[in-house]
């Protein structure tokens, strides 16, 4: 070989070089494309225990999971002048312009989650929760969102008091499902990380506390207090079973009533009304009490009358509100600037992203996994990287497993998972929904900062600083064809050069 031919090849080798370390994804595959990684008990793929946290100096962690099959793939790329790499775009960084602080990433234990997991062996179920939770092989959660009661997925409706009139509430109890199907899962996953903090949501009051318009449900002025009383009693019960509640929202969607006939699963309320209620009734009453620590979440509904509940809500009992919880569902049509206008008006209260998920299972259908699997997964990382760059304190999803029919579903409801459950094998599914969370959730500690990140639209991204001064940047190629990248950071002398496969995510870790 010419001596122009050698300093070519060590050009490229100092160029681009990385270390590779084994990930490996036990693949599932419709016709020799890797739709999902299939874990057991004795097997699920994770980022290995002997890798540092922080690469070295000078280089960077590169994750990647592509729809080409790669998934979390990690090596190591040097930082470098790229002076010889054509780019198709550059991205900057700058760690001095912070916004906002991150809470967390999560999901929800619903009955429908418990009821799959409960399927499948001890030893599964446990490689389920670290999949989920456990904060060097699994996405690192750190929230976990409650149901108080039943909700679209359960297998019955019920509430903690299905005795009419029982304004004292003496016969309220928790149900089966809080002790069989959610209680065990929650309290294994903060076993697994102490950092987990969990928020509960009501779906509707009983019923004999409402009172019907057409079939549309609203709580009772008579009951105000009752209903306060009957949150206060779930937290109360759910501390003496070893679970404290770091935040509530009293009501799931307040809109939900006015779309769908079915009170058993919502309550509505109007902006004006739920605002004087937090007010005069649950924001002092909850602020007396023993759980006064307990944060008020208002909202939790879709964006699409986000401004004008906010706006009542703190205007009204603002100094109980410490956040907003926002629904993902009509995001193509009401734009993120409503999350923008709200965090404008009221800066001192977070916004948290608390429920998404995806419409009509795919499992049972070959042609339609093979053809929409990676699409969702690239809706959920659009997702999340549309929430951190307009305001969003975390990112939490709805059902974290369900099984191939996509329930169960008490209203016939079916969703898809990240999570997809096999008990005749005693096996579950990662889909690619489950890396597109975790290529954000295991990366971006609690109390990293957003920072700023410019680039030319061609290419999807946001950025964090973490508590402990590693920069986080978080990268979505949705071409289908390779993008080559120079990632300037500007509080680093080198860059990054970098080609990003198609359709793929990829997360970049280094300090």
């Amino acid at each position: 070989m010419n001596t122009k031919h050698w300093a070519k090849l060590l050009f490229l080798i100092s160029f681009f070089f990385r270390k590779s370390i084994a990930n490996d994804c036990a693949p599932y595959r419709v016709d020799n494309e890797i739709i999902a990684c299939v874990c057991n008990a004795t097997y699920c793929d994770g980022i290995p225990d002997n890798i540092p946290e922080v690469p070295t100096e000078g280089n960077s962690y590169w994750y990647v999971s592509n729809k080409q099959g790669l998934r979390m793939n990690v090596s190591e790329v040097k930082f470098d002048r790229c002076e010889n790499f054509v780019a198709d775009t550059t991205i900057t960084v700058d760690s001095k312009k912070k916004y906002q602080k991150i809470i967390g990433f999560g999901g929800a234990f619903t009955d429908a989650t418990g009821i799959n997991i409960a399927k499948l062996s001890r030893a599964t179920q446990e490689q389920l929760i670290r999949a989920y939770y456990d904060p060097k092989k699994g996405s690192r959660y750190t929230l976990g969102r409650i149901p108080i009661g039943s909700t679209d997925f359960s297998t019955r409706i019920y509430t903690y008091d299905d005795a009419p009139g029982d304004k004292l509430l003496k016969n309220f109890s928790l149900a089966p499902e809080d002790y069989n199907y959610k209680i065990p899962y929650v309290k294994l996953a903060v076993e697994l990380n102490p950092e987990v903090l969990l928020f509960a949501a009501a779906w509707t009051a009983p019923l004999w506390m409402k009172q019907f318009d057409n079939n549309i449900t609203y709580l009772k002025e008579e009951h105000y207090e009752t209903y306060v009383n009957y949150l206060i009693k779930f937290l109360d019960k759910y501390e003496r079973n070893g679970v404290n509640i770091w935040g509530i929202t009293p009501s799931n969607e307040p809109l939900l009533g006015f779309m769908i006939d079915n009170p058993n699963i919502s309550m509505t309320w109007i902006p004006k009304t739920q605002a004087n209620w937090i007010a005069n009734y649950f924001g002092p009453i909850l602020a007396s009490s023993p759980f006064n620590k307990t944060l008020l979440l208002t909202y939790d509904d879709n964006r699409i009358k986000a401004i004008e509940y906010v706006k009542a809500a703190i205007e009204i009992g603002g100094k109980y509100i410490a956040g907003i919880g926002i629904h993902w569902y009509k995001d193509s049509t009401y734009p993120a600037t409503i999350i923008d206008r709200i965090h404008e008006k009221y800066p001192d209260k977070f916004i948290l992203m608390t429920e998404a998920s995806i419409f009509n299972p795919i499992w049972n259908c070959s042609s339609k996994l093979k053809s929409e699997a990676w699409q969702r997964g690239e809706k959920y990382i659009l997702s999340i990287i549309d929430y951190m760059n307009h305001w969003s304190v975390g990112w939490v999803d709805w059902n974290m497993v369900l099984d191939k029919t996509g329930g169960p579903t008490v209203v016939n409801n079916n969703l898809d998972a990240p999570i997809i459950v096999n008990p005749e094998t005693d096996e579950f599914y990662k889909q690619p929904l489950y890396y597109a969370i975790k290529h954000v959730s295991r990366f971006v500690d609690r109390d990293s900062f957003r920072i700023s990140i410019i680039d030319n639209n061609s290419i999807n991204s946001t950025a964090f600083l973490t508590p402990s001064g590693e920069t986080v940047v978080v990268l979505y190629n949705g071409a289908t064809s390779t993008k080559h990248i120079i990632l300037k950071d500007l509080q680093k002398d080198s860059k990054l050069c970098l080609e990003l496969s198609p359709q793929s995510m990829n997360t970049l870790k280094y300090k």
